[in-house]
């Protein structure tokens, strides 16, 4: 799969050169309890307007969407029925979840708002994508821990390989609440600094909650490939036979315990990691792989944000300019179990 255009919706602010920005700039300290996507970044009354009552979780990812296909310049007016979209979450719009429930205790499942109900499905920002960008391919969202994003990948090169889509626009979004901060101080130890360190490699590592949006517009056609091609792989437990000039770690302190990065990390290559910029999420993935993306397509490589460094290894410590032909974004969930994202030019 060849990636043709990049959305980012995160704390920082929206769209692929914000993101560039955050990354050259470097780790900025959370305010509150995490990072948070600003309301004056989910705003736009153009791309919007047809959808007013969508809640927060929905407005991320069709900014995000939006913005992957302006990002990429092409023209899909007239290729409706040939877009597919695939969504990837963890958690789903969980903040207006609990609203619908709060609802029923307080009013009675007769008097529950329908309109809050219909948000608090999964798909509801699938649809609400499909709505603002007209498109009449097929549509699913896949919901999962730790490897999301990394199925909803395998599914978009399977419809392009079978030609079912001429173009997938495929993403992650997830969303911090009320709960779920509560969730996470109960459950995951939280960086009392806003620091996530993700070279500590600790059995029990630390946490920023974090929420946000990243899409792909993705194709088969190699003079639409603006930035890099991508191959998953789930379970992977071979040894990387072309080694990369980078891994990226996906370790955030969300999965627990964190020893298995080291393998990757005493391999020699450069490592980094940077969810320090974003915030602590199980589709961080899609977040690492738009900088791995930024990187092969700018032949930039961006300084790891928090180097706490104690266990001495080859970290990216300096953004400077590189020859990158490929990155290696890792992943480990709660069962030790690995999958690999592959970015190449």
């Amino acid at each position: 799969m060849n990636v043709a255009g990049i959305g980012v919706v995160f704390s920082r602010g929206r769209g692929i050169s914000s993101y560039d920005d955050a990354l050259k700039h470097g780790w900025v300290k959370p305010e509150n309890s995490g990072y948070h996507v600003k309301e004056e970044s989910i705003i736009d009354k153009k791309a919007l307007g047809g959808i007013r009552r969508a809640d927060r979780f929905s407005k991320m990812a069709v900014l995000a969407a939006v913005d992957a296909v302006a990002d990429s310049g092409i023209n899909l007016n007239k290729k409706k029925s040939s877009l597919g979209i695939i969504v990837s979450t963890a958690f789903g719009p969980h903040v207006t979840t609990f609203r619908f429930l709060d609802d029923i205790l307080e009013y009675g499942d007769k008097n529950a708002s329908p309109t809050i109900f219909s948000h608090s499905v999964h798909n509801a920002a699938a649809s609400y994508i499909t709505s603002v960008l007209e498109s009449r391919g097929p549509t699913v969202t896949l919901t999962q821990f730790a490897f999301s994003f990394h199925q909803a990948l395998i599914l978009a090169q399977a419809w392009l390989c079978e030609e079912r889509c001429e173009y997938v626009l495929v993403g992650s979004v997830d969303e911090c609440g009320a709960v779920m901060e509560y969730i996470c101080s109960q459950k995951l130890r939280i960086a009392g600094d806003g620091r996530i360190k993700p070279f500590d490699f600790s059995k029990i590592p630390v946490a920023v909650p974090g929420e946000g949006s990243v899409f792909f517009l993705m194709t088969r056609k190699k003079s639409h490939k603006k930035y890099c091609k991508v191959a998953v792989s789930l379970n992977d437990k071979g040894v990387e036979k072309d080694r990369p000039d980078m891994f990226i770690l996906d370790a955030d302190g969300m999965t627990g315990d964190e020893r298995e990065y080291r393998k990757a990390a005493e391999s020699g290559v450069c490592i980094s990691g940077y969810s320090p910029i974003f915030g602590s999420m199980m589709t961080g993935t899609s977040f690492n792989c738009a900088a791995a993306a930024l990187m092969l397509k700018n032949q930039m490589r961006y300084a790891c944000p928090v180097q706490d460094n104690p266990c001495n290894i080859n970290i990216c410590a300096k953004t400077e300019p590189a020859q990158i032909r490929k990155i290696s974004c890792i992943r480990y969930n709660c069962g030790h179990e690995k999958a690999v994202i592959r970015l190449y030019l």
